[in-house]
């Protein structure tokens, strides 16, 4: 049996290197390694392979650009991405942007940075998605965008989010970091995350679903204004080489990151796929334990298992159970152990009035409950029968 891990990217490199050494053998000879043909073959081909959505008269008529088609631009990360989706909003300093606590600090980080306040809110602790009755329940008139994050692998209530920002004009920015390729299908919207919303951004990230061997991140909208803006503000801020009309960001996908990404992207639905037959294996192994909970699929979205995260009944187990699943070799993770307004960096900014928020207390409870277990393309059932063994060992020593 292999070594287990979190994500296995050695022995997926030996399954796709033939591919992944093409790719970069042909950007490397052309030589071309800045904004090289491979970057706008890849943005062209996820524009056009998550362009397909429906949506209502109703929420077209308020948002015009769900019936236009979908732009993408690579940039340096995901981080970029986000930074440079609020940047091309534009939004007065001192504007509230509502957003999930239970989340990676990306967002929140650069919210701050742009001097907008983040309003953080709480999730449903089965599916871990932002709760759309809280969003209702924190705008303000400070409110000028809503950031869901479609967290683990799949998507929020695209369709109610909408029609809460038409009712309140309001932006919605989809962070779509760990949903690339998740599915949202409602009675009046459906689509792919990160294609919805005013702007979507995701992230390459090594460990991602489509993950590249650096950085890289992708950006995506609708609207043609927008996606005009986006190129600018990455390059500079210029729509014409030294004409700088923004000021703006160096963020650009490199080209060699783009030929390795375009050797996968033919490969994400098959990533999906044993991803989903991997959480399946995990389920019937674990399903009505009584010590934890498997996660919850929400009936409104696909899940591509960017993580299988399970929720502890007791959270006291949770260190010990990482301690001994380490020792038998098995890697866990936690995200997150501490909520973004805990953290010292934000908890300083909202008590200087930078930012509010509700009260959080199912968040917290869940920093303290979650531990997510190795999920990949290239997990085996054996390597996860040991797992599901070791769990099951845990509990009948300490349970």
């Amino acid at each position: 049996m292999r070594p287990i891990q979190m994500v296995d990217l050695q022995a997926q490199y030996q399954r796709l290197g033939a591919e992944i050494d093409a790719r970069l053998q042909r950007a490397v000879s052309q030589a071309a390694y800045i904004k090289g043909p491979e970057v706008a073959e890849l943005e062209s081909a996820m524009a056009e392979g998550f362009n397909p959505l429906k949506a209502s008269e109703t929420l077209t008529t308020a948002f015009p650009h769900l019936s236009q088609p979908l732009h993408a631009l690579g940039v340096a990360n995901g981080t970029d991405a986000l930074q440079l989706a609020f940047m091309a909003l534009d939004l007065p300093p001192g504007s509230e942007v509502i957003t999930p606590a239970f989340s990676y600090a990306a967002l929140a980080e650069v919210l701050f940075l742009l001097n907008l306040n983040p309003v953080f809110v709480e999730v449903n602790p089965q599916t871990f998605l932002v709760d759309v009755d809280a969003i209702r329940e924190a705008i303000g008139p400070k409110t000028k965008a809503i950031a869901p994050v479609h967290l683990y692998g799949q998507t929020a209530d695209m369709k109610a989010i909408m029609e809460l920002a038409a009712e309140h004009q309001l932006y919605v920015v989809e962070d779509c970091a760990q949903a690339l390729g998740s599915q949202y299908c409602s009675e009046g919207l459906s689509g792919y995350a990160a294609t919805m919303g005013h702007i979507g951004c995701t992230s390459f990230f090594p460990s991602k679903n489509l993950g590249c061997m650096g950085d890289g991140g992708m950006v995506f909208t609708r609207n043609p204004e927008l996606a005009l803006r986006l190129r600018a503000l990455a390059n500079h801020g210029q729509e014409q080489k030294y004409q700088h009309r923004y000021i703006g960001l160096n963020s650009r996908l490199d080209t060699l990151q783009a030929a390795i990404l375009l050797a996968k992207w033919p490969h994400l639905a098959d990533f999906g796929s044993r991803r989903a037959a991997a959480a399946k294996r995990y389920d019937e192994a674990l399903s009505g334990h009584a010590e934890l909970a498997v996660p919850a699929r929400s009936p409104l979205s696909t899940h591509v298992f960017h993580q299988y995260t399970l929720s502890l009944q007791n959270p006291s187990h949770r260190e010990p159970l990482r301690q001994w699943l380490a020792a038998a070799g098995i890697p866990s993770m936690v995200y997150y152990p501490t909520p973004l307004h805990r953290q010292e960096a934000y908890a300083q900014a909202l008590s200087a009035s930078r930012g509010r928020c509700a009260n959080l207390a199912m968040t917290e409870d869940l920093c303290q409950r979650v531990i997510s277990l190795p999920i990949c393309p290239e997990l085996e059932a054996e390597q996860q029968a040991f797992v599901v063994g070791k769990i099951r060992e845990f509990f009948e020593t300490f349970g």
